[in-house]
């Protein structure tokens, strides 16, 4: 079982790359930068439901059916990745303002990876990680540090997807350069909290699996926000290039 699960967190890992580099050639279709091309429009609320919410089913089961479902080193990394996707899935879609959609396409590759995702994240968790990979576990410091870690890129994602909701009045269809918050150093600052998150969960499990994860985030959502990058350049002009002078992680846009 364990050399069947290197295998799948190899292919992930090659499939991060493939990702990572084609997304400097094709934009992710939806939100700001929505194309047609990935699919026919769904609602937004709809579209995160259906996207997000198979990882937290899956993991919830993969928990259920473990004996370790009540060790407390695999209890707290359980409790860590449903807070955020308890928060992604079921919270974050019932604050979307408007009546903004997202390719179906987009929401389908979205179940596929959050479903391996799930079956990576749970299958080293509960079922593959050695029996006694999990003593002694709260007198590491990693479980504390990437926690820590965790729970402040969580707290930077939601405050500034607030800052993203406010932007708008209802009846708004303009487009705004986020301010306030962590956006005033980074650009895309929800993607960077969101790196962040899963930066801190790999610290925290300290395994292979959430290293892969944590390269799949940053190979999907830097991409992304160079591509908002050159998309607020061009509709802003010199106000955004002002402001982009003055990041101090100029490295996530």
């Amino acid at each position: 079982m364990k050399e069947s699960f290197d295998i799948f967190l190899i292919v992930m890992a090659v499939a991060a790359l493939g990702v990572f580099v084609a997304l400097h050639f094709f934009e992710a279709g939806y939100g700001y930068l929505f194309d047609r091309r990935y699919g026919p429009p769904v609602p937004n609320r709809i579209g995160w439901v259906v996207m997000e919410s198979p990882v937290f089913i899956l993991m919830c089961v993969l928990w259920a059916c473990s004996d370790r479902m009540w060790q407390a080193g695999p209890l707290a990394l359980f409790a860590l990745f449903q807070t955020h996707y308890l928060q992604r899935a079921f919270i974050f879609p019932l604050l979307i303002r408007g009546k903004s959609k997202m390719p179906l396409g987009i929401v389908l590759m979205g179940m596929v990876f959050n479903t391996l995702n799930a079956l990576m994240q749970g299958g080293w968790i509960f079922y593959v990680s050695p029996a006694d990979y999990y003593a002694g576990w709260f007198s590491q410091p990693f479980i504390y540090a990437g926690g820590a870690l965790f729970l402040a890129g969580m707290a930077v994602n939601i405050h500034s997807d607030s800052i993203i909701r406010r932007l708008r009045r209802p009846g708004d269809t303009r487009h705004y350069i986020p301010r306030g918050g962590m956006f005033r150093y980074v650009s895309s600052a929800n993607y960077f909290g969101e790196l962040l998150e899963w930066t801190g969960f790999a610290v925290a499990s300290w395994s292979w699996a959430g290293a892969v994860f944590a390269w799949w985030t940053f190979a999907n959502l830097a991409p992304r926000a160079a591509s908002l990058r050159r998309r607020y350049e061009q509709e802003f002009g010199e106000e955004f290039t002002s402001l982009r002078r003055k990041r101090i992680i100029p490295f996530i846009y």
